[in-house]
């Protein structure tokens, strides 16, 4: 196993070919696995082996928490395509070295079983931090025409009923009235949403109630943030 030398244009070639289709070099979480192969790539790699570089400037976020990332550090060798072999610096040594070291069983199942209870602690550090971090809140812009019956609306009051619509995760903007014709003018007014609680359904609604003074209302902009 290995990537070949990955310190060389044709070992990176093949470390981009190895994460087309992964995120990750072993699991579906950071681990000491990419701090291994992500210490042995001399920089960042160019920008046309695009899944490699976009695996390197994910792991290099981890720089400060390397340490604590889930898993053991294993030799080069132990990773990457089973037809491959590692030639990184030592790497192939090492790996060489590794396979000719003729290990007791019971030492063999003592580190495993180690090795097993490192990954779990430290694969429970990182759940935690990750738990502990703000989710983000999807938001979008919306900007809403609201059209009143005639020119004779009183488009203040229709404002003023428009925004004293009030909820969890909406929040007004700014505002002004747009001629149509025959003297008529529509309010356009700018929204902030959080996009699990307010929905332009909703909205609609609630600005139709007012139907004193609203004939209909249009989305006339979306936008997520």
């Amino acid at each position: 196993m290995g990537f070949g030398d990955l310190r060389s244009a044709a070992g990176l070639q093949v470390l981009n070919d190895y994460l087309a289709d992964r995120s990750y070099i072993e699991g579906f979480v950071p681990s000491q696995a990419d701090v291994a192969v992500f210490e042995a790539v001399s920089g960042p790699p160019p920008a046309d082996l695009c899944h490699a570089l976009r695996w390197y400037n994910h792991i290099k976020s981890y720089e400060k928490e390397k340490a604590s990332l889930p898993g053991v550090k294993k030799a080069l060798g132990k990773y990457g395509p089973a037809d491959v072999e590692d030639t990184t610096g030592s790497g192939a040594t090492d790996s060489k070295d590794d396979d000719d070291i003729d290990l007791f069983g019971s030492d063999d199942e003592e580190e495993s079983e180690e090795a097993k209870r490192l990954r779990e602690e430290r694969l429970a550090q990182y759940e935690s931090k990750k738990a502990k971090k703000p989710a983000l809140v999807a938001k979008s812009s919306i900007l809403l025409d609201v059209k009143p019956w005639d020119d004779e609306t009183d488009m203040a009051k229709l404002e003023e009923c428009v925004r004293s619509i009030q909820a969890d995760g909406l929040v007004w903007g700014s505002s002004k009235l747009v001629p149509v014709g025959y003297g008529i003018k529509k309010l356009q007014i700018q929204c902030v949403v959080e996009d699990d609680k307010v929905g332009t359904d909703m909205l609609e609604e609630r600005i139709t109630a007012f139907e004193d003074y609203v004939q209909s209302m249009d989305v006339a902009a979306f936008n997520k943030i």
